[in-house]
C-alpha cells in the first residue's frame, strides 16, 4: 500500500518513455496520427498523474490510520508544475521533429520538481507508514508478558493519537505496566487507570469531535488537577490538554485546560529536528540531572505558558540553542518532545514507578 504514493512518478516515467517511443521512424500516416493523438495522450497522462496526487494529499492520512499528513506545500508545488506542463503540452504545437528534445526533458523536469519537493517527507511517508502498520500490533504483541503489573497506564490510541515509539512501549511493560488501550474521541472517559499516556498525533483535524466530547474532557481535567493522577503528554497530547486549539480554518475548539496556553495551527510553523533533552527538576520521568533524546516535529504554536508554570526541560536541539520547555501541572508532565526511552530506559522505570505510588 506505501507503494500509492509513487504512482504520480510512475505514470510521469510511463509517459516518458512512450514520448521517446513516440519519436521513432514512422509512416507518414503513422507519423500524422502520432501528431495528432501523441499530445492529448500526453495531457491525459498528466491529468490523470494530477489526480492522482490530489487524490493522495487527501487519503494519505487515512491509508496510513492517520499516521502521516502529506506536506501541504510539496502538494501545491506537484500539482502546480503537473497543471502547468499539462497546459503547456495543450497550447503548443508539438512537431514529431521536437519529441526527442522537448516533451521528454519537459517531463524528466517535472518527474525532479516533483522528487524534490517530496524530499522533505519520503522518508516520513515510509516511516509513517510502518509505524501505522505496527500500530495495531504495539499493544497486543510484545514479547513482554506482564503477569503482576505494578501499575495500569492507559494509552491514547484512535485517530487522533497515535505516534508512539514501539520500544517505548516495551519498555513501559518490561518495567511492570499494564498497558490499556482507549480513545480520547470515542470514549466517555478514561479507564480506571494509575497513570495516562497521550501520544502525538493530529488533533487539529479531529479537534471538534475532541472539543464535542465534553464528558471525556472533563473527567481528564478532573483526573489531573484533581485525584492528581500521573499523566505523560506529547505534542498532540499536550495540544489536547491545553486550554483550547484553534485549527487551520480559524475555528477554536475548547480542549481539556489543564496546561493555561491556547495552541493555533495559524500560521503554519514547522518545527522538525533531533533534540537533546536535560530534566532541570524532578518529574515523572525521573530526577533533575536525568537526560534523553527524542524529536520534535509539528506544526502548530503554543501562545506563552504563564512563567508561574514550571518548565522541567532544558530542550538542545541540534545546531539550535537551548531553550527550557517541558510544562509540569500537578503530577503532569506536557511537552511537544517526543522522548525515546530506549536512549535511557530509566524513564521508562520512573514513569511506572510514578504510577505504582498513585496506585488506590
Amino acid at each position: 500500500m506505501t507503494t500509492l504514493v509513487l504512482a504520480p512518478e510512475a505514470v510521469l516515467v510511463a509517459t516518458g518513455g512512450a514520448t521517446l517511443l513516440m519519436s521513432g521512424p514512422r509512416r507518414a500516416r503513422t507519423r500524422a496520427r502520432v501528431r495528432r493523438w501523441g499530445p492529448r495522450a500526453v495531457v491525459l497522462a498528466l491529468l490523470i498523474a494530477l489526480g492522482l496526487e490530489l487524490w493522495l494529499g487527501a487519503q494519505v492520512g487515512t491509508l496510513f490510520q492517520g499516521g502521516f499528513v502529506q506536506d501541504r506545500f510539496a502538494l501545491f508545488a506537484k500539482a502546480a508544475v503537473l497543471l502547468a506542463l499539462a497546459v503547456g503540452v495543450a497550447a503548443a504545437d508539438w512537431d514529431l521533429e521536437l519529441l526527442p528534445g522537448p516533451l521528454p526533458a519537459a517531463l524528466l523536469g517535472t518527474f525532479g520538481v516533483m522528487v524534490a519537493a517530496s524530499a522533505t517527507d519520503l522518508f516520513a511517508i515510509w516511516a509513517g507508514a510502518a509505524l501505522a502498520l505496527a500500530a495495531p500490533l504495539a499493544l497486543t504483541r510484545s514479547p513482554v508478558l506482564v503477569q503482576r503489573p505494578r501499575a495500569t497506564i492507559a494509552v491514547a490510541r484512535d485517530l487522533a493519537f497515535q505516534f508512539y515509539y514501539a520500544e517505548n512501549l516495551d519498555l513501559l511493560r518490561e518495567a511492570g505496566a499494564e498497558l490499556v488501550e482507549w480513545s480520547p474521541l470515542a470514549d466517555g472517559e478514561p479507564p480506571d487507570v494509575d497513570g495516562l499516556y497521550f501520544g502525538g498525533g493530529y488533533p487539529e483535524l479531529h479537534a471538534e469531535r475532541l472539543a464535542d466530547n465534553a464528558g471525556c474532557r472533563k473527567s481528564v481535567r478532573r483526573l489531573v488537577l484533581d485525584e492528581g493522577r500521573p499523566v505523560y503528554a506529547e505534542c498532540g497530547g499536550l495540544m489536547y490538554l491545553a486550554e483550547s486549539l484553534e485549527d487551520a480554518h480559524g475555528r477554536t475548539h475548547e480542549m481539556v485546560g489543564v496546561l493555561p496556553g491556547h495552541v493555533t495551527m495559524r500560521p503554519l510553523r514547522m518545527s522538525l529536528g533531533y533534540v537533546d533533552v536535560t530534566l532541570t527538576l524532578p518529574t515523572l520521568l525521573g530526577p533533575a540531572g536525568t537526560r534523553a533524546r527524542g524529536h520534535e516535529f509539528h506544526f502548530s504554536t503554543l501562545t506563552a505558558v504563564p512563567t508561574t508554570v514550571p518548565r522541567a526541560y532544558t530542550v538542545a536541539a541540534h545546531g539550535g540553542a537551548s531553550r527550557a520547555e517541558g510544562y509540569v501541572v500537578g503530577r503532569a508532565l506536557l511537552s511537544y518532545m517526543h522522548l525515546h526511552f530506549a536512549s535511557n530506559p530509566a524513564l521508562a522505570e520512573s514513569f511506572v514507578d510514578a504510577c505504582a505510588k498513585a496506585r488506590r
